[in-house]
């Protein structure tokens, strides 16, 4: 009896095991690489940028046709627009594989709650991609301009995030994860990074645009967009989105420029920075301190200048400070008092500090964040001076 029970469970288990129920084959699917949404009128129309598997594989010679192909669909919801797509597409979308989502300028200003809802609900989405927002462009226009050296725009523009917050800091990499996160906080506002388009939009979408030398459409990242609640209410400049990234501790290198001590420039590379940005009341007053560390070398020089002298390193140490202090105090005054927004999350640190008093201040906070005391303190140190240590081109020169 017992021998019969065990060949009835091996084989209830090897049913069970037997095979994928809801496998899909890849000739069965249309990879979405990036997604666009944009607000037209009452409807939402959908773009997606889909890979053509021929035209990038190793194995197989090129044909000479774009690596990604686009479709577009509108409906009066997301979802819809999307079920709507397989009118069009020979293969159903597959958004495993999503890496970008672009969010159009006139979507992002009416508001962005119900096309998040649906991305995150979908059990297809990963929670892994970025969301960016375009300017100046539909997230359309962004996702059929053609990308040189990236054959797969998707991927040029989540390089482009990622490389520019590390090497120069004026974008944001935010997955879809923290921008839910962030909208369902009553601490913080949103911040997202910026797209446009530089150049003529119709001749991104030919496939000339990356057969030239000199690209005549390219994607670029402008800033920072900010959001009250869900909705966009304006963008941080280059440098106010630099000074962001050093408040919110997110600048890993960057450059500054610095005038010497009689004329010329100097440029340095910032090497690390470390931000500690903590709360106090005083007087039952909320107050944030910001102290700054930075470690640089010295890049290129413009002018006459010794650097093998301890009160040069003191000059440069003390400029680039004060460079970086000036243009953070005056992003701060964008920050509070054009925005009145609590983008850099002050509110989750003061209430770290002192729940209780957090508390007190809280229904009032739109109203305290614009006149609250930030003191800000930048501490540089430079190492590096390169293999040349003075300005021997500048002196030959003479």
């Amino acid at each position: 009896m017992s021998k019969i029970k065990s060949i009835f469970l091996l084989v209830i288990v090897t049913l069970l095991l037997s095979a994928c129920w809801s496998k899909r084959e890849l000739n069965e699917l249309a990879i979405v690489v990036a997604l666009g949404v944009d607000k037209v009128d009452d409807e939402y129309e959908i773009s997606i940028q889909v890979v053509d598997p021929s035209e990038i594989s190793t194995k197989h010679p090129s044909s000479g046709r774009s690596p990604v192909v686009t479709y577009h669909a509108k409906g009066k919801t997301s979802f819809e627009a999307i079920r709507k797509m397989t009118t069009l597409t020979a293969r159903k979308a597959y958004f495993a594989h999503l890496q970008v989502v672009v969010l159009g300028e006139e979507l992002a200003a009416d508001g962005i709650n119900d096309t998040l809802d649906f991305i995150a609900r979908d059990h297809e989405f990963r929670n892994d991609f970025d969301v960016i927002v375009s300017h100046n462009s539909t997230a359309k226009e962004v996702l059929n301009v053609l990308t040189p050296i990236e054959k797969i725009p998707a991927n040029k523009l989540l390089n482009s995030i990622k490389v520019s917050q590390k090497a120069w800091g004026s974008t944001l990499s935010v997955s879809i994860d923290e921008l839910v996160n962030t909208l369902n906080s009553n601490k913080k506002s949103a911040v997202l990074s910026t797209i446009e388009i530089d150049g003529d939009t119709k001749l991104g979408i030919d496939q000339t645009n990356v057969q030239r030398i000199k690209t005549p459409v390219v994607l670029n990242f402008v800033g920072l967009a900010v959001f009250k609640k869900d909705k966009l209410v304006g963008i941080l400049t280059e440098d106010e989105s630099r000074s962001f990234n050093f408040l919110n501790g997110k600048i890993k290198s960057t450059v500054e420029i610095i005038a010497c001590p009689e004329q010329g420039k100097l440029t340095t590379e910032i090497t690390k920075s470390t931000t500690k940005v903590k709360g106090q009341f005083k007087n039952d007053t909320p107050q944030i301190n910001v102290q700054i560390d930075v470690e640089q070398n010295v890049g290129e020089v413009e002018c006459d200048i010794n650097l093998t002298e301890n009160k040069t390193i003191q000059y440069i140490n003390k400029k680039t400070a004060e460079l970086i202090e000036e243009r953070i105090k005056k992003t701060l005054v964008t920050i509070q008092k054009n925005y009145q927004l609590d983008i850099l999350g002050f509110a989750d640190v003061l209430y770290r500090k002192d729940a209780k008093k957090w508390r007190d201040i809280q229904g009032d906070w739109s109203t305290i964040f614009p006149e609250l005391a930030v003191n800000v303190e930048v501490r540089v140190t430079t190492q590096g001076l390169g293999t040349m240590q003075n300005s021997l081109l500048h002196k030959a020169k003479e």
